[in-house]
Order: structure tokens, then sequence, then C-alpha cells
């Protein structure tokens, strides 16, 4: 069976769609794949991030930028933040609010 594809509301899908082209490219490239073969594809493309939590690690020429994700029942893959990485590390506000989000859904 299939996997989906789902965003957490219109803003975050919003804000993906506005990286740079290539990074955005990389991310639809890695969700397809996704969506075929599970959210598990491991480095470099997903990296579980504890607890629950992944990121889709999207790389282009313009940098490299990340979307925060978890899976919910039903073979569903919920994208639950999206940023442009600036630093080597992740910064806590965004993996903070990420899961904030995945506790919204999970306790829903």
């Amino acid at each position: 069976m299939a996997y989906q594809l789902l965003f957490f509301n219109a803003s975050v899908q919003a804000d993906i769609q506005d990286w740079p082209t290539q990074i955005f490219a990389s991310f639809v490239r890695i969700a397809e794949q996704m969506e075929v073969s599970g959210p598990n594809l491991g480095l470099p493309y997903t990296k579980a991030m504890g607890g629950g939590l992944f990121e889709i690690r999207a790389r282009g020429l313009e940098g490299i930028d990340r979307a925060f994700f978890c899976c919910v029942k039903d073979q569903k893959i919920l994208v639950l933040h999206g940023f442009i990485k600036k630093t080597q590390t992740t910064p806590r506000r965004e993996l903070r609010l990420a899961i904030k989000r995945m506790k919204e859904v999970k306790n829903a």
C-alpha cells in the first residue's frame, strides 16, 4: 500500500513551496520516493530525530533546507514544519515547533 504525504497546514505547505527551486525539487523527489517506499529512506534523504520525529534533508545549489515529519495512522506521512538551514546544527526553536505540532497531532 502506498503512503500519502500531507502537510500540517497550508502555511507549512506554502513555506516549503517557496524554497529555492533546486531545493524544492529535491524535497519533491524525496517526498515522491517516500510515498512509494515509505518514510524510512535513511541518509542522505531522511534522518530520525528521536521520539517519532524525522527530517527530510533537501539540498540544492542554493543551500540546505529541512522539513520535519512524523508518521500517523493509515500510512500517512505528515510534514510538520520546514525551514532554511543556515548552521550545522538544527536550531532549537525549529525543533521545538515541530515537536509541539507532532504532539498536537498524536494527541488529537
